[in-house]
């Protein structure tokens, strides 16, 4: 197991403070230039690192406990799809009222009731889904721009998006018509309808991202350390075994000692395997693999080249 304190001694720290630095700049330029942005938080790692960059660009340190105390300018949004890991929603709910900020769940269950959402059977992923329910909150909420954590390393139709990211009144993201970002100026103005998803830490690297957890401290859900499941080895994946993800018909269920590279729906997320116990651990680990999260650990992106691209265009996050 290696040693988090070891680690940080050997970083460049002036790589991540200029990261930090960007992305708060960023946060700070949604909130004085939208009038109802909010912060999509899925307890997932990207996001619970914008929450801490969120809570370092607008709360005061508090001298004697050295806490950040104070309020967001903005809620916490998540879409919950019925399919996340209990992990991950458990930790949401300790997350949330650890800092005290307004959580906005938008239940996918209710986009079934009323019909919004149609499964073709009860055990179908419902991660393509979520951008229906994401737009009915956006409508409902009102919101003109909403924070993520997406980062241009983790896909391509990512790698191709710009920080201010315009979405019309279908809330569909047009590639060719993206506009331009010269010397950190945006071009932030829309029409009735229109709104903005922003995202903070879009120059960031899957290394950074970890480096930084293990610089900040920052809390996750234990899914993403080694713990123990049940899995099926299926088409190069690790698939675990869940209600919503069974064994079929001559598979054979195996249990593997696996971490969480990235945390999404249950039916499309799968695990890999690792002894990576803490922070440390997973940047050694990093620094070797070459394939990125979402292409190692995500069934919906191996559909076809442009799965994602055609799902932004939808309104996907």
């Amino acid at each position: 197991m290696s040693d988090v304190n070891q680690l940080l001694a050997e970083v460049d720290h002036r790589h991540l403070d200029a990261l930090e630095e960007e992305a708060i700049f960023i946060l700070r330029e949604v909130a004085a230039t939208f009038e109802r942005p909010g912060l999509l938080f899925s307890s997932g790692k990207d996001s619970c690192v914008v929450l801490q960059l969120a809570e370092k660009a607008f709360k005061m340190k508090n001298p004697a406990t050295g806490k950040l105390e104070g309020k967001l300018p903005f809620p916490l949004v998540h879409v919950d799809t019925g399919h996340n890991f209990p992990e991950v929603i458990e930790f949401r709910e300790q997350r949330v009222a650890e800092i005290g900020e307004r959580l906005i769940v938008a239940h996918m269950e209710e986009s079934i009731k009323k019909g919004t959402v149609r499964l073709a059977h009860p055990l179908e992923s419902r991660n393509g889904h979520q951008t229906v329910t994401l737009l009915e909150a956006i409508e409902d909420n009102r919101f003109d721009c909403l924070i993520g954590g997406a980062r241009r390393d983790e896909e391509k139709a990512r790698a191709k998006e710009r920080i201010f990211s315009h979405r019309d009144s279908f809330g569909q993201w047009q590639p060719k018509e993206q506009r331009p970002e010269l010397w950190n100026l945006f071009n932030t103005r829309i029409k009735p309808g229109e709104h903005f998803r922003a995202f903070p830490i879009s120059n960031w690297t899957e290394l950074d991202v970890w480096l930084y957890i293990a610089r900040e401290g920052i809390p996750l859900p234990n899914i993403y350390y080694k713990h123990a499941r049940q899995v099926i080895r299926r088409k190069g994946l690790l698939v675990p075994v869940t209600e919503v993800t069974p064994a079929l018909e001559g598979e054979t269920i195996e249990t593997v000692d696996v971490r969480f590279r990235t945390v999404g729906d249950m039916t499309c997320t799968c695990p890999v395997e690792s002894d990576a116990q803490n922070p440390a651990d997973i940047v050694a680990e990093t620094l070797h693999v070459t394939v990125s999260e979402r292409g190692a650990t995500r069934m919906d992106d191996r559909t076809s080249e442009a799965s994602m691209e055609r799902r932004k265009k939808e309104g996907y996050f």
